[in-house]
């Protein structure tokens, strides 16, 4: 017997503590034509200071990105020659938005990564919307437990919100977003030519992640919004620089600083508008935009804010004339659905929101433009109050609309 193991009776069965830190950083790069021979935003996140043989490339795509820029695929392969990129096969098109998160899709990614041997020195480059972004950040994140991650988002919700942050996630059971991780990526490079082929309903939705922020966090961004309408409405390149750029900074200040950037506690204040708008979308299988579905969000939590007397008419009558000058609608039918046994649709999915922070409720509701409460507790029929006076605001908005028409 080892006489230097103690008797069972003297056993320290105390727990152990390990504990360590990482410090995590990575570029929001901003730049137009990515893949012109002459510009080298990507080659140098690529290679930065790495010595010896070039890590292994392979590319995922947004399908419909690749329809409306046919030359693109071609564009990548000259670059990677013209650089001395090791691309290791095709790129591959995702189906865009939605269609790409789920586990199919992600079995897929999973066999191409296999076959091309992809290691954890490899780089995977994601180039499309938020669900692209989200679906092939999950396959990336869990393949060899985490490549390193190149995002190219190529909407402007993805450029100021969905591709910036370190959230990774896809759809199952019906529920939005309920599989998922947090992972750094190793870079983002907003390419500003992606923005030139979107349609103006893909182009406004980015729109509503801007306002919420704002709304959140800076009251003078919210004002600089409602001013700059017009302009931003009419695509003009500089208003649209700043929107993204300012919103980008705001929502990632709020994962730098905030103090929770894997989302550990019960706290969503990037969520604001968020809780009824993933019901939205699931309600109506995703015919609402993400952004459209925050839009009404938005509208919607800050009528219950002053029907229980948190927020004042005047600053709720602005929220709404920005939303609404932004070419968002504030109401859809799904927000009067009922399940088949005959409860609130909008109800039941704050009960789901409830359960996906743990089981405790925190809503973020405005007490004036830029400033916050997070609520633990939702009034259900001030709330019901509230959609209903949604629903009269946005047939009288739309009756005006017909006769200025």
């Amino acid at each position: 017997m080892n006489s230097n193991v103690p008797p069972s009776s003297e056993m320290d069965d105390s727990p152990l503590y390990p504990s360590f830190s990482l410090k995590f950083s990575y570029p929001l790069c901003f730049t137009r034509n990515a893949f012109a021979a002459e510009n080298l935003t990507f080659v140098s996140e690529v290679k930065g200071d790495h010595k010896g043989a070039v890590p292994k490339l392979q590319f995922f795509i947004d399908q419909g990105v690749l329809d409306v820029n046919p030359e693109l695929a071609n564009a990548i392969t000259k670059y990677c020659s013209v650089h001395e990129l090791n691309l290791v096969d095709a790129v591959h098109p995702v189906p865009g938005g939605e269609a790409a998160k789920n586990q199919i899709q992600i079995d897929a990614i999973y066999d191409l990564m296999l076959a091309a041997g992809m290691d954890r020195q490899s780089f995977i480059v994601a180039i499309g919307g938020g669900g692209v972004l989200d679906a092939v950040g999950y396959a990336a994140s869990t393949f060899h437990r985490g490549m390193r991650l190149i995002r190219m988002p190529t909407t402007v919700l993805a450029q100021n919100d969905a591709g910036v942050g370190v959230k990774n996630g896809i759809n199952s059971q019906g529920i939005k977003n309920l599989l998922g991780c947090f992972a750094v990526p190793h870079a983002i490079i907003n390419d500003a030519a992606f923005l030139d082929s979107l349609s103006a309903r893909d182009f406004r939705s980015g729109f509503a992640e801007a306002v919420k922020v704002a709304l959140i966090r800076d009251a003078e961004f919210f004002f600089w919004i409602a001013q700059n309408q017009q302009a931003l409405n009419a695509r003009e390149p500089r208003a649209t620089h700043h929107l993204i750029k300012r919103c980008a900074q705001l929502h990632l200040n709020q994962i730098c600083l905030g103090g929770d950037p894997f989302e550990q506690g019960s706290a969503r204040p990037l969520d604001y508008g968020h809780w009824s708008a993933h019901k939205l979308e699931s309600l109506t299988k995703h015919a609402l935009s993400h952004g459209e579905a925050v839009a009404i969000g938005m509208a919607l939590d800050a009528l219950y804010a002053v029907e229980i007397g948190l927020l004042n008419q005047a600053a709720c009558d602005q929220v709404l004339a920005v939303i609404q000058g932004l070419g968002f609608s504030l109401w859809d039918d799904a927000l009067i659905s009922a399940d088949g046994q005959g409860n609130s649709e909008l109800l039941v999915g704050l009960e789901e929101f409830r359960q996906h922070l743990g089981g405790r409720l925190c809503i973020t509701l405005l007490t004036d433009i830029g400033k916050t409460l997070e609520a633990s507790e939702i009034d259900t029929e001030a709330l019901l109050r509230a959609r209903d006076k949604l629903a009269v605001q946005a047939k009288r908005e739309n009756r005006l609309a017909r006769v200025a028409g």
